[in-house]
């Protein structure tokens, strides 16, 4: 009986702790969809701009947007209580510092166009995607397609858009310090190959940064299609392959570099350990290769973390079902059981908290 009076008193103790705030919080997660559709609601009507711009009262905005007063009455009940606007003794709304971020903050923007416009519907197919180990929202709402990275090229101009601007928009401003560390450590390159190069911002980088090395893309084919297209010179070619298929990598020379920008958080982690053992195949005893990533553990700021842990979920149910952004320490017990070791790490590479892994064959497996 004792024992039992015990734990009755432990269950007691720990929900007696902020019962309202926890509540409140609770109710925020279950109404939070609709919550990110306001936000879309007032993006959309321009009423976060019109509001930028002055206070304004009800009136001034449904004259201003061309919105009834049903639709800012309902939208405002609501926009008051997540703490989008603010109301003075006048009767006039403005924008808080929330809802500023919406319109200004460059990251915020990215992430929400993201979210809206490839991750929303799908998300409501994540259980689903769990159970078949395949992106079944991709499936359901867009492309009947294993993996959303063949379908890039088809997507509507909407959601090419915001898929682009969230791919580029983390790692492309990482460029210029990971060819810095590239070079200095080892000054005589002749050729660098890109794994994923997606629409080419890491090569064009390259032949900014060093007039005399050449960049080979490695990508899907439909990918380098639509790529190549926007190339002309010789020191930048395309080979079309698939990552995954038992082809090896094959050459005319060996690359003194293999560059990797946000690519293997695109697989599992068997997955991974294939490509990895498929590029030390392919590389010579001087070859370097380097695994760029923003691990979710050496991160700075929570907001930061709590972005790239949901991140993993658009992997689940709408890219390939299988994939996730990982911690540091999960990407190297993958190296150390691959062809590869690690040689060194850098940390802080960026602003947004990237890690540079730099690895070379390991002549011991």
């Amino acid at each position: 009986m004792q024992e039992n009076s015990t734990k009755i008193k432990i269950k007691r103790k720990r929900r007696s702790k902020n019962p309202i705030d926890t509540l409140t919080l609770a109710q925020k997660i279950a109404f939070a969809p609709i919550t990110f559709q306001i936000v879309a609601s007032m993006l959309d009507f321009g009423i976060f701009k019109a509001l930028s711009e002055k206070n304004m009262t009800k009136a001034q905005l449904m004259q201003k947007c061309g919105i009834s007063r049903y639709t800012i009455d309902t939208l405002f009940d609501a926009a008051l209580c997540i703490g989008l606007v603010e109301r003075n003794s006048n009767g006039e709304f403005s924008n808080t510092k929330l809802a500023d971020a919406f319109l200004y903050d460059e990251m915020t923007r990215v992430n929400f166009n993201f979210v809206r416009d490839i991750c929303y519907l799908g998300a409501s197919e994540l259980s689903e995607s769990f159970r078949k180990s395949a992106p079944v929202g991709l499936n359901k709402y867009y492309f009947n397609s294993p993996v959303i990275y063949s379908e890039l090229t088809k997507m509507n101009e909407r959601m090419k858009k915001s898929w682009y601007e969230f791919d580029h928009h983390y790692s492309d401003e990482c460029f210029e310090q990971v060819l810095k560390i590239i070079f200095s450590n080892k000054p005589k390159i002749e050729l660098i190959c890109d794994i994923g190069g997606n629409t080419g911002k890491f090569e064009r980088a390259c032949l900014d940064f060093n007039h005399d090395c050449k960049v080979v893309m490695v990508d899907l084919e439909e990918n380098i299609r639509e790529t190549s297209k926007n190339f002309n010179t010789n020191r930048c070619s395309f080979l079309s392959a698939d990552i995954l298929s038992d082809s090896p990598l094959e050459f005319q020379k060996t690359p003194d570099v293999f560059f990797m920008s946000q690519f293997l958080d695109c697989f599992s982690r068997e997955q991974i350990l294939f490509i990895l053992n498929k590029i030390a195949n392919a590389s010579g005893r001087n070859t370097k290769i380097y695994i760029l990533e923003p691990f979710i553990d050496n991160q700075n700021f929570k907001g930061a973390a709590y972005a790239l842990s949901h991140i993993s979920l658009y992997f689940t149910c709408m890219a390939n079902g299988c994939s996730k952004m990982y911690n540091e320490c999960d990407m190297l017990e993958i190296i150390a059981n691959s062809k590869l070791k690690v040689t060194n790490i850098y940390h802080g590479v960026g602003r947004y908290d990237y890690t540079l892994l730099e690895c070379v064959k390991n002549e011991v497996v």
